[in-house]
């Protein structure tokens, strides 16, 4: 049994909250690089520079990044020989998030409900799934996620005939209508398999595919498949924030699970060009 604090799980999560908000980290901006070396197009390519320079500009400020700070959504890997000292885990990770956005400035966006619409004033609350592991480590996934590219993400229960080539018309569809709705460059997680619920929470765990190897417990390795769907993507033309060119998105991001003989379940999950994601350990 391992020993885990409370306020050492609010300091970090508030800390890493305003971080992911500010601070691109080194994997998106060599993905800018990227862009700019393949574009070709010199609109476009102005476009990704613009989109580096201002990543750099709000870590430097310490400002965020994009004014839509998000919903706060937290992957919990909590070990079964974790104790957590002095107070509840979601209580932890409530005040953590409030904490990071009051002190980093960054822009409450939750409303109390869907129809009244009030704002909470805190970011509260997050979006969190907690998965129990065989083990005494205590691992969480933070990610912040804008309404812009939220909006635009889309489930499907398709038919078991349907076959990988009705999920690459369903993915490669999702895409086209979104357009430049989500600020592309966009990365995708792709989730397939598992049911209705479950589906949607693959694909957004997909997104986070290389924070979480680690706790993955099906074979999840389609570099392949993800490349392919890559390219189609990128040839449908949409571009850097929707100007065309060959940088539309970024990654592609699989994860499967097993599902019911009859169903064959698919999301897509899409995040903006701004990858805010971290992986925290205790």
């Amino acid at each position: 049994m391992r020993t885990v604090f409370y306020d050492e799980i609010v300091k970090k999560i508030k800390n890493e909250v305003i971080n992911i908000n500010c601070k691109p980290s080194q994997h998106l901006l060599d993905l800018y690089e990227k862009g700019i070396h393949n574009e070709t197009d010199g609109r476009s390519k102005n476009i990704l520079c613009i989109l580096k320079e201002n990543s750099l500009i709000a870590s430097e400020k310490m400002i965020p990044i994009c004014q839509d700070t998000g919903t706060l959504v937290a992957l919990v890997y909590l070990g079964k020989d974790i104790k957590l000292d002095k107070g509840f885990l979601l209580d932890a990770i409530c005040q953590g998030v409030s904490e990071g956005y009051k002190d980093g400035y960054l822009r409450k966006s939750i409303v109390n409900n869907p129809i009244e619409r009030i704002n909470t004033n805190n970011n509260l609350p997050p979006v969190v799934h907690t998965f129990i592991t065989n083990d005494d480590q205590l691992t969480i996934i933070i990610m912040a996620k804008g309404a812009g590219s939220e909006n635009m993400s889309s489930l499907k229960m398709m038919a078991p005939s349907s076959g990988i080539d009705g999920i690459r018309e369903f993915v490669i569809d999702t895409v086209r209508k979104a357009g430049p709705n989500p600020c592309p460059p966009i990365s995708l997680g792709i989730g397939i398999g598992s049911n209705f619920e479950g589906v949607a929470l693959l694909a957004k765990q997909a997104l986070v595919k290389d924070l979480i190897s680690d706790k993955l417990s099906y074979h999840n390795d389609y570099e392949i498949l993800e490349n392919e769907i890559l390219d189609e993507l990128n040839n449908l033309n949409i571009g850097p924030q929707g100007f065309g060119g060959k940088t539309g998105v970024f990654e592609v991001k699989i994860l499967m699970e097993p599902c019911h003989i009859a169903s064959l379940p698919v999301a897509v999950n899409i995040n903006c060009h701004v990858l805010r994601h971290a992986r925290i350990e205790f």
